[in-house]
């Protein structure tokens, strides 16, 4: 596996590390500044990724999936990553401190407004990806070594639209209620 792959790996499980270590400094040892650091080391991930892909690319490296997904990561991480943590804040807290209430399942129009809001984090995602891809591009300065990029952003192009679909179809056909 390349030094970019290896880098998507750790960034990621850095990521998941550094949320469930700050969620344990907040609320089971109570050291909310403390839980609050290791919260805040998510964007020095993001960073760490950003340096190790340019870096490669700046050197002679020629772009591969890895460096597209390296920019879609960084993009999700961005515009899904307060939520990520609001996410597993809200279940570390009622599954293991037993606070709190239940994390509730949408359903109806509560659910397509989630999964709507969710498409257009995506799309703040992309553009932050894409902004990234074409910085890369237009520094390296050779569509030789860099024409992969191209070809990812049109197939995540198409993901965003699907996604945006299926949001949209829950307007029309509501996710119901499961039967307890």
């Amino acid at each position: 596996m390349s030094v970019i792959v290896w880098a998507i790996i750790l960034a990621e499980v850095s990521f998941w590390v550094v949320i469930l270590l700050g969620l344990v400094f907040r609320y089971v040892f109570n050291r909310k500044k403390m839980g609050f650091f290791f919260l805040a080391l998510t964007p020095v991930i993001d960073l760490f990724l950003l340096i190790v892909t340019a870096f490669d690319l700046l050197n002679g490296g020629t772009a591969t999936r890895a460096h597209a997904i390296a920019a879609i990561y960084l993009g999700v991480s961005v515009a899904f990553g307060k939520s990520m943590i609001r996410w597993a804040d809200e279940r570390f807290l009622y599954y293991v401190k037993k606070q709190g209430e239940k994390p509730e399942r949408k359903t109806g129009f509560a659910y397509a407004r989630h999964s709507l809001k969710g498409s257009f984090q995506h799309l703040f995602a992309y553009v932050i990806g894409t902004g990234f891809l074409i910085s890369l591009i237009y520094l390296v300065d050779d569509p030789a070594r860099t024409s992969v990029f191209f070809s990812t952003l049109k197939v995540w192009a198409a993901i965003l639209l699907i996604d945006f679909v299926i949001s949209i179809s829950y307007f029309i056909w509501p996710r119901e209620r499961r039967a307890s």
